[in-house]
């Protein structure tokens, strides 16, 4: 893929230590103010999705208006922690029948979330979004505070419309 000059790239690495950093440094809070900037839609195709803090952030976008489509794993999708369940409205209780921590389902839940239909054996192993088909979120990273806290991973935001068509055709593809 060929990317032109005015490409704006940002790269930032996990783990970060929550004793020496605020979460609002780490790779998670990058992740977090680049889904801020978005104004008319978030697609989003992650294997992971558990970081209570962006689904707050999606849902605040969803309300003014951001449509967000999101397509997730379907061996996570459904686990009682994923935030996917909290997109979609839903609360579900955990092995120990008891609501995880911070379970918050969206009081406008969203009809635009679900998993692809892949092989069986397949995964949808992507750590993707793009917004407003200008900005690309990518890398390691799954949404998720183990990856911004304990595992070595990698977030790159591509300010790239040639770019964002590519994961755009990919997602669509999903």
């Amino acid at each position: 893929m060929s990317i032109d000059s005015n490409t704006r790239l940002t790269v930032q690495f996990s783990p970060v230590s929550g004793d020496r950093h605020p979460w609002e440094n780490s790779t998670n809070g990058l992740i977090q103010r680049t889904l801020q900037l978005a104004q008319q839609h978030i697609d989003l195709a992650l294997f992971v999705f558990s970081a209570q803090p962006l689904s707050h952030t999606l849902e605040k976008k969803s309300q003014h208006g951001v449509e967000i489509r999101a397509l997730i794993d379907a061996s996570f999708i459904y686990r009682s922690y994923s935030e996917a369940l909290d997109m979609m409205g839903i609360a579900r209780l955990n092995k120990y029948c008891k609501y995880d921590v911070g379970y918050a389902p969206w009081l406008y839940p969203l009809m635009t979330v679900g998993s692809p239909e892949m092989p069986v054996g397949d995964k949808l192993h992507h750590k993707f979004a793009v917004i407003d088909q200008a900005i690309v979120i990518t890398g390691s990273q799954n949404w998720s505070k183990n990856a911004n806290h304990q595992n070595d991973e990698a977030v790159i935001i591509l300010h790239s419309e040639v770019a964002a068509a590519h994961f755009l055709r990919e997602f669509d593809r999903l």
